[in-house]
């Protein structure tokens, strides 16, 4: 008798353990995310499923280009493309993206520029100055960034730009539907 009861602490020890060791993972570490919208089309697409690592900005910063989610308001999250960071000027003129005077290629956005009418523009221009808040460059511990469906998308041209404290992490990796599985770096 004693054996079995024994046998059950153990148990029960177990799962608690696993279940402590599931919400340390889940609120310090990883973060399942599903994309709602279609904003970060064609490289995100609605109902895409994902995993975004929270470590990565606790140790580091972002980058350019990462894929990021952040806090737009208090119940609700954004998916988006990190397009400038601290230090940078941004604009965009007749389609070309420029950071800090030089053209940057947007590779992520070939196959929907492709699509457009040879008259239309995917991007509308814009420079930082123009952006809530009037910045000449992106001030230390903020990003400005765009979705890649830049005519359905609300990001820093309206929202302003981001400050680290409102990332929740970076996409790492899409995993449903698994057909479009692909990790990022």
């Amino acid at each position: 008798m004693a054996k079995k009861k024994n046998e059950w602490l153990d148990w029960i020890k177990a799962l608690l353990i696993a279940g402590l060791l599931a919400v340390i993972v889940r609120m310090f570490l990883f973060a399942p995310i599903v994309v709602d919208g279609p904003s970060m089309l064609p490289t995100l697409h609605n109902g895409d499923h994902m995993i975004v690592n929270k470590f990565n900005y606790l140790v580091g910063d972002p980058h350019r280009f990462d894929i990021v989610v952040f806090h737009a308001t208090a119940q609700k999250d954004y998916i988006k493309r990190v397009i400038g960071i601290p230090g940078d000027h941004v604009e965009v003129k007749n389609d070309t993206l420029y950071i800090n005077g030089e053209a940057v290629e947007e590779p992520y956005l070939k196959s929907a520029k492709q699509m457009m009418d040879g008259n239309q523009h995917y991007t509308v221009d814009f420079s930082l100055e123009e952006l809530p808040g009037g910045y000449e460059e992106v001030p230390e511990n903020h990003v400005l960034v765009l979705g890649d469906n830049r005519g359905n998308s609300t990001d820093s041209r309206l929202l302003g730009l981001i400050s680290y404290d409102q990332l929740v992490g970076e996409v790492q990796l899409l995993y449903w539907p698994f057909d479009r599985f692909r990790l990022y770096t």
